[in-house]
């Protein structure tokens, strides 16, 4: 049955950033077609009730807490992993985020904060999880980007060109790491997280967003879910090095930041 490619049976995977939104969504998901998942975050209670979700459909569930900026805490996520669940087979590199910020008031700091965020951090957790994934025999990598890596608008200067590199980081590793390990990419388009709710207080915000989007709605957590489900399974078993647009449809911004003129 072909929908049984879309399975991820007793695959064991990590997802970053799984305490809430995208990646407590894709947490779940992962979990609802058959894989036992674990929760890597900051903040531990959040890890909590997506491992109680998970365990809760009958799937195994590991909590670790992890600063994806930190080395050493990455390095523990792995061998903690490992440990408990004896290796690896699917990575979600999913935390990641910058706030809009002018140019002008972009630190170098700031800007160098992004890519390690953003980029460096799922260079260095895909680095320290495909050994496993290879004594396994094959993996998937899924790279959280966003519709900014391609579009430019006012205020992303520093977010927009991390989003970008992971995107193209993305063709590379799914280059080099094939046909054993396959790593794609989505780039995320405006979902309603609560990372975004500070922007859709208002209505009028919130209707001009829509309005510019093609399919005339903010996308969920579960849109985001279902490709990442389907970039993991064997399903794009022959799909590397993509980067899968799910955003509405867009060709612009529809970013309610407003920067004026100069």
């Amino acid at each position: 049955m072909l929908l049984d490619r879309f399975r991820l049976t007793d695959k064991v995977a990590i997802v970053t950033g799984a305490g809430r939104g995208i990646g407590a969504a894709i947490a779940v998901g992962f979990a609802e077609v058959g894989a036992d998942v674990v929760c890597a975050a900051r903040s531990l209670d959040q890890l909590e009730e997506t491992a109680e979700t998970i365990r809760a459909l009958g799937r195994r569930a590991l909590v670790v807490g992890c600063d994806v900026m930190e080395r050493a805490q990455l390095e523990n996520l792995v061998a903690a992993t490992i440990k408990e669940f004896g290796g690896i087979d699917l990575l979600v590199n999913n935390a990641g985020g910058t706030p809009p910020r002018p140019f002008l008031q972009t630190s170098e700091r700031l800007f160098e904060s992004a890519l390690r965020f953003n980029v460096t951090s799922a260079f260095l957790l895909s680095r320290f999880a495909v050994p496993s994934m290879l004594e396994r025999g094959a993996g998937s990598i899924v790279n959280i980007s966003s519709a900014m890596g391609r579009l430019s608008d006012r205020g992303f200067v520093a977010y927009a060109t991390a989003k970008a590199a992971l995107a193209h980081m993305t063709r590379n590793m799914g280059t080099e790491l094939a046909p054993r390990v396959r790593v794609n990419a989505i780039a995320v388009g405006s979902v309603e997280t609560s990372a975004l709710a500070p922007f859709l207080e208002d209505d009028a915000r919130r209707a001009e967003m829509n309005a510019r989007t093609p399919m005339r709605r903010l996308g969920t957590t579960d849109d985001i879910a279902l490709a990442a489900i389907y970039l993991a399974s064997s399903a794009a078993s022959f799909v590397t090095g993509k980067v899968f647009e799910v955003d509405g449809g867009i060709e612009a911004s529809n970013f309610p930041f407003e920067i004026p003129d100069l």
